[in-house]
């Protein structure tokens, strides 16, 4: 009964309570531990469009939009690096419709990324993390450009993980790393966890603190399978687009009060 009447209440009348809670949030997260690297899995995108009666590039666009949101959250709180799944090598599965909106979509932003002021302000580096030559040319190559653009950039960094998987990474650093032993650059005996780094799509990435997944799923979907060993899963059921700064202020939160073992 109460929340019939409260869903009734225009939500401007909450809106005071919510930005002092959000600030409340801020001054505690600030307070505390701040993690050093998050990766998202933005899912949702959409279901959220299909909610609304719209075509799915009708989703994907908003969740373009609110990663820049979230690039914004990190860079006010320090956290310096920031990893998002944006297209699966399975995705590429989809209809050619959907595909093709989506390439169009990424080479646009990342055309857009080389010219925000943003980016070059406060030294944010661009990593595109995937098999890129599945890519079609024009995306492929406007990501380059973005990565070259951004290269010489340390304060914060931003990973898109395109045409990406966490076995066909692990695969590929496999054969590069049979490929250096063949050819004498290595020994069999040099190989371990630290080499193994070396040769995965971004070498010696530091690994993730958290990891969240958004659109109310509760599994990896093949993100990160080497990174991610001892980093801290959240999920939650909001789709990304609708994810609130509030949602990710109280993850960090739950971050900060919980305690990392790492098999210790």
């Amino acid at each position: 009964m109460l929340y019939r009447v409260v869903s009734h209440i225009p939500q401007i009348l909450f809106k005071p309570a919510y930005d002092f809670y959000e600030r409340y949030l801020l001054e505690k997260v600030k307070s505390g531990n701040i993690p050093k690297h998050v990766a998202i899995i933005m899912d949702g995108n959409r279901r959220w469009a299909r909610k609304l009666e719209k075509p799915p590039w009708y989703g994907h666009y908003f969740g373009s939009r609110k990663l820049e949101e979230i690039l914004e959250w990190c860079r006010e709180l320090g956290i310096r690096t920031l990893t998002v799944y944006a297209f699966s090598t399975e995705n590429f599965r989809r209809s050619e419709e959907e595909v093709n909106a989506l390439m169009n979509l990424f080479e646009r932003k990342f055309k857009e990324l080389m010219d925000d002021e943003r980016v070059h302000k406060y030294g944010i580096k661009v990593n595109v993390l995937g098999r890129k030559e599945m890519l079609p040319e024009n995306v492929r190559k406007a990501a380059e450009e973005a990565e070259r653009a951004t290269r010489k950039y340390s304060n914060y960094t931003l990973n898109i993980a395109l045409a990406y998987g966490g076995r066909s990474e692990i695969a590929d650093a496999v054969k590069e790393i049979v490929n250096d032993v063949l050819a004498g650059k290595l020994r069999p005996e040099e190989i371990d966890e630290g080499r193994i780094k070396r040769y995965l799509y971004y070498p010696n990435m530091p690994d993730p603190d958290i990891v969240i997944r958004t659109g109310g799923e509760v599994r990896i979907s093949n993100f990160l399978l080497y990174q991610i060993a001892y980093s801290e899963l959240f999920f939650v059921d909001v789709y990304f687009p609708e994810f609130r700064k509030i949602d990710f202020l109280r993850i960090i939160r739950e971050y900060q009060r919980r305690q990392r073992r790492f098999g210790r």
